[in-house]
């Protein structure tokens, strides 16, 4: 579990082909390692690896097929920037929301514009997923806890601030970028609870 709160951005410093799987080399950047061990979890870009290999700042996760089929990890090449978080611990302050590393759907940026030192982002996202997103409910993209300000039938908007800016890959995409989204999982769970018809 994680709070969308990334820590660090990181780059991608190798790529293995492995009969359809890959295994990513993590540059950490400026993310501390040195409470990760192997078997550990770090979200990247919103995407939930498991560390198999650390060395100094790098780490290494092995990615299944599925998982590069379905988030933007497939489709990204070396030195791609990506941002980091390590799994919340349960003596961690909750900044963000919790979020599971369990991309939803991919997603793509559709307008940048400036409002005051902030910027507004629109971003479609897959119809389905449109009902679980509601105006200053929270959502996970690239792993970033995002509040929304806008809600349609296929995109909504939130308002990114200087720091969200410059702490993240947001400083580095345009339009026309794909992201992870994750919805809420209360959102999810409430719709799984009015729908059991039981009390």
């Amino acid at each position: 579990m994680f709070t969308g709160i990334i820590q660090a951005v990181g780059r991608i410093a190798s790529r293995e082909e492995r009969g359809g799987d890959a295994r990513l080399v993590v540059d950490a950047g400026r993310l501390d390692l040195s409470d990760v061990a192997i078997g550990d979890s770090i979200a990247v870009a919103g995407v939930c690896l498991t560390v198999v290999a650390i060395d100094g700042t790098h780490w290494a996760a092995d990615v299944s097929i599925e998982t590069l089929a379905r988030t933007t990890l497939g489709g990204l090449a070396v030195g791609a920037g990506v941002n980091l978080e390590k799994a919340l611990r349960l003596a961690d302050r909750l900044g963000g929301h919790l979020v599971s590393g369990h991309v939803d759907g991919v997603g793509q940026v559709l307008g940048i514009d400036d409002d005051g030192a902030s910027q507004r982002w629109r971003f479609g996202l897959p119809r389905p997923l449109a009902r679980y997103v509601a105006v200053k409910g929270s959502i996970s993209v690239d792993g970033t806890s995002l509040t929304v300000n806008a809600a349609g039938e296929a995109d909504f908007g939130v308002t990114l601030i200087p720091h969200t800016l410059a702490a993240t890959t947001f400083g580095e995409r345009v339009v026309g970028d794909a992201v992870n989204i994750e919805v809420d999982l209360i959102a999810r769970y409430a719709e799984r609870l009015a729908g059991s018809g039981s009390a």
